[in-house]
C-alpha cells in the first residue's frame, strides 16, 4: 500500500483510500467536476475528478473505501490527485485500520505523561475531579481515540489527547514562570478544556458534529460534564467550581471565537493563550505535512493565520 505521506508529484497510483469528503462542483466555464478528500492513517490528500461522466468513474459516496487510479500533481504548493478511474473497494481488499489518521505520537505514552501532570495536582478537590475522569478506564479509551476537531487542527485519532497534553504542558510552564497563576486550577482547566469534544464530535471514521455538538458546542458540553461531576463530590468549594467552569467557558478567549465569556481570571487568560498556541502550531504542522522536503515556496492564504505562509528556509 502506498501511504499518502509517501506520494510524490508525477507518480501514477492505483491504490485504495477512504473518501473523507465528496463535493460536486462546477468550473468557471460551467463544466462539472467532483472535489474529494482522500484519507489514510498518514494524512489526507485533495483529489479531483475532472470528468465525472467518463467511463471508469463508478458511483460512490462519502466514507466509502475507494480504489482510485490517478496522477499525483502539485497545486499551490500542495499535492493533489487527478483521478482517472474510481470504484468502490470490496470487503477483504482493505483493512479499515490503515485509513484512520493517527497522531504521530504513541497514545499510551501521551496518556501516561498527562497522568503524570494530573498526579502533581495538590488541591484535593481538583485531584479527585481529574481522577474521576482520567482514572476511569472507559473514559481513557474514549479520550485516547478521539479527535480534537473535524478539520481545523488535531483532527485525527489521538488528536484530543495530543492537544490536551500540549496545552497542559504549556500551562505548567506558564505557572512556573508567573507567580500570579494558581497552578492546580490552571492545569485542571487545561486537562478539561476540550473534554466536551467527546460528545461534540462522533467517533471515527465519521468524526463529524453530533446533534449536541451542533446545538451546544464543546465548551457548553464540557462545562455541563464538569458541573454534573462536581455536584457529586462532597463539599467541593463553590468559588473553586465557579473559577474552574469560568476557565472552560472562556478558553477560546473572545466572544467571536465561540467563548460564552471573555477571560476574567489570570488562569483563564493563560489557558486561552496555551490553547491558541498549541492549535496554531499543529495547524502549521498539518499545512506543511505534504510539502516536499526543501520546498520553501509560498503556500497561499491560510485562514487560520490570515496570511500567506511557507516553510522556514534551511541554510
Amino acid at each position: 500500500m502506498r501511504y499518502i505521506e509517501t506520494l510524490r508529484e508525477g507518480e501514477r497510483i492505483n491504490e485504495i483510500y477512504l473518501c473523507k469528503n465528496k463535493q460536486p462542483s462546477v468550473t468557471k466555464a460551467g463544466k462539472p467536476f467532483v472535489s474529494l478528500t482522500m484519507q489514510d492513517k498518514t494524512g489526507t490528500l485533495d483529489a479531483k475528478i475532472w470528468d465525472p461522466g467518463s467511463l471508469g468513474i463508478d458511483d460512490f459516496e462519502k466514507l466509502d473505501y475507494l480504489n482510485v487510479v490517478g496522477d499525483v500533481t502539485s497545486f499551490q504548493g500542495s499535492l493533489q490527485l487527478n483521478i482517472k478511474r474510481i470504484r468502490k473497494a470490496q470487503p477483504g481488499e482493505y483493512d479499515p485500520k490503515e485509513f484512520l489518521p493517527v497522531s504521530r505520537y504513541d497514545t499510551d505514552q501521551m496518556y501516561a505523561k498527562l497522568m503524570e501532570i494530573i498526579r502533581r495536582i495538590e488541591n484535593p478537590y481538583l485531584k479527585q475531579l481529574t481522577m474521576d475522569f482520567f482514572g476511569n478506564t472507559k473514559f481513557q479509551e474514549a479520550f485516547q481515540f478521539h479527535s480534537a476537531a473535524k478539520t481545523m487542527h488535531h483532527g485525527f485519532v489521538g488528536g484530543l489527547l495530543q492537544h490536551t497534553l500540549g496545552v497542559a504542558k504549556l500551562c505548567e510552564s506558564y505557572a512556573a514562570q508567573y507567580d500570579i497563576l494558581n497552578r492546580d486550577l490552571l492545569v485542571t482547566a487545561a486537562v478539561f478544556h476540550d473534554v466536551g469534544k467527546l460528545k461534540e464530535l462522533s467517533r471515527f471514521p465519521e468524526n463529524d458534529y453530533t446533534d449536541a455538538g451542533q446545538l451546544l458546542g464543546h465548551i457548553i458540553i464540557g462545562a455541563q460534564m464538569l458541573t454534573e461531576r462536581i455536584r457529586q463530590i462532597p463539599d467541593f468549594p463553590k468559588k473553586l467550581a465557579d473559577e474552574l467552569i469560568h476557565c472552560i467557558l472562556a478558553h477560546h478567549g473572545e466572544l467571536e471565537y465561540g467563548s460564552p465569556k471573555k477571560p476574567a481570571l489570570a488562569e483563564a487568560v493563560a489557558l486561552s493563550f496555551a490553547d491558541n498556541m498549541d492549535a496554531k502550531m499543529e495547524a502549521l504542522e498539518e499545512a506543511f505535512v505534504n510539502i516536499p522536503e526543501g520546498n520553501t515556496d509560498w503556500l497561499g492564504f491560510h485562514r487560520s493565520f490570515e496570511s500567506n505562509i511557507r516553510k522556514t528556509s534551511i541554510l
